[in-house]
């Protein structure tokens, strides 16, 4: 459906712009800009007069079948460090997934992250016991909603030989089988390099460099995994990776807290993005990345909390004294940081409203109560816009919630779901 967007506020946060505009929309991107843009007959025409116009957000990495966690009972005896986390928690739940799991978690995703103005996730799955296919449930509930998701499952070795290959297939399966899609794209998925062999993260490089994507991996999200490099394969974690052949342009590392400025050096010559997870850092207790040598290679995800960047950017704002450097983070750098890692997964230009730009859009009802300018934009994003304020999104041109309603869908129904699956994940992973 053609779109004409009347007099909206358009509104971009880097290179920062505030100008009143409107778009003309068709094929799933911005055709026409301008100041006044004449309605066709053919063409539905919204008047967003005193209402923000944003491009969509990125939640550059998560785990969406962590969205059935929430609540859930906690171990008998808590964890004395992260590897304790892992073992006790997450490793935990994933064993427990099923497919019913798998779909719900994602779907209750998903309509958290549309209510948050988010219309990309670039989602890191681990279902040990339902690994072949596991990818299609959840692109299944990603297109009911209409989020766009760059998905890849998580080759490790903890379950053997066996599960590491089937997880290799499956992620090669998923990137064949959307190599032509433009909503839903695959990459190789890899969880820590601590799980993983040499032979392990050699058969992941491999296979991305075949498949010409990337590798999204877990990267000194906690000092164990750089103390386990050194002591059981002699050299640091990028040096792994670099024999593996995974630092490459395509690649995704998540976490970096541990990363040395030689490390991140190497990283980022190398081209690979780093995604910062203030939330899910403090939530471990894992330490403060230093985010400042990230730099325009640097996005920002959940890391399995709900995929709602507005919150997420300010914890990464209130994070901002490095304790090694004492510098800002530039949230806003990180938040066009997922954009452009968006433009890169699946072509096309997004986190601009210019002609040629993708229309996925966040219109959002917010009354700035002081000048909105270039020069302020980032401080209404950050003391007072936030996700209650979204009130429509679009993806590839076509509006998935509007009014703050999610169209095509029972939201309720589908929480309620959600909730009786929840209970019984719960269960099995009290068996375990």
């Amino acid at each position: 459906m053609d779109s004409l967007l009347q007099h909206a506020s358009c509104v971009t946060l880097s290179p920062p712009s505030v100008e009143t505009a409107d778009l003309r929309i068709s094929g799933g991107v911005i055709v026409e800009r301008s100041a006044h843009i004449v309605p066709r007959r053919n063409e539905t025409v919204f008047d967003l007069t005193g209402r923000i116009v944003m491009p969509g957000l990125v939640c550059a990495h998560t785990h969406l079948y962590s969205s059935l966690s929430r609540g859930m009972p906690r171990p008998k005896k808590a964890p004395a460090n992260f590897l304790e986390v892992l073992q006790k928690i997450w490793w935990k739940l994933d064993r427990a997934l099923d497919e019913e799991a798998i779909y719900y978690s994602a779907l209750a995703g998903a309509i958290d992250a549309v209510r948050s103005g988010t219309t990309i996730i670039i989602d890191h799955h681990a279902s040990p016991t339902v690994i072949n296919g596991s990818l299609d449930i959840i692109k299944e509930a990603l297109e009911s909603i209409g989020v766009r998701g760059a998905l890849c499952y998580e080759v490790t070795d903890r379950g053997g030989k066996k599960k590491r290959d089937r997880g290799l297939d499956e992620n090669e399966r998923f990137i064949r089988s959307t190599a032509e899609n433009t909503l839903y794209k695959g990459l190789v998925g890899a969880h820590a390099s601590f799980t993983l062999s040499d032979e392990s993260l050699a058969l992941c490089g491999d296979l991305a460099s075949r498949l010409h994507t990337g590798v999204h991996i877990h990267a000194a999200e906690d000092a164990y995994d750089v103390s386990h490099a050194q002591n059981t394969h002699g050299c640091g974690i990028i040096e792994r990776f670099a024999r593996a052949n995974i630092l490459t342009k395509a690649s995704i590392l998540a976490h970096g807290v541990h990363l040395s400025e030689t490390d991140i050096t190497a990283v980022r010559a190398a081209g690979c993005r780093l995604v910062h997870n203030p939330r899910s850092n403090m939530n471990n207790r894992v330490g403060y990345a230093p985010v400042h040598f990230f730099k325009e290679q640097g996005a920002l995800g959940t890391d399995g909390f709900p995929a709602d960047m507005f919150e997420e950017a300010k914890f990464a704002f209130y994070q901002r004294c490095d304790s090694r450097m004492g510098q800002p983070v530039d949230f806003m750098t990180l938040l066009n940081g997922g954009q452009r890692m968006a433009s890169d997964i699946f072509g096309g230009r997004f986190g601009a409203l210019a002609t040629g730009s993708a229309a996925d859009l966040v219109v959002l009802n917010y009354q700035a109560p002081t000048p909105m300018t270039k020069n302020t934009c980032g401080g209404h994003f950050l003391f007072g816009m936030q996700s209650s304020a979204v009130e429509s999104v679009m993806t590839a041109g076509t509006w998935i919630m509007k009014d703050r309603t999610v169209t095509g869908i029972d939201a309720d129904a589908v929480m309620e779901k959600a909730r009786k699956a929840a209970k019984k994940l719960w269960n099995r992973m009290e068996k375990l």
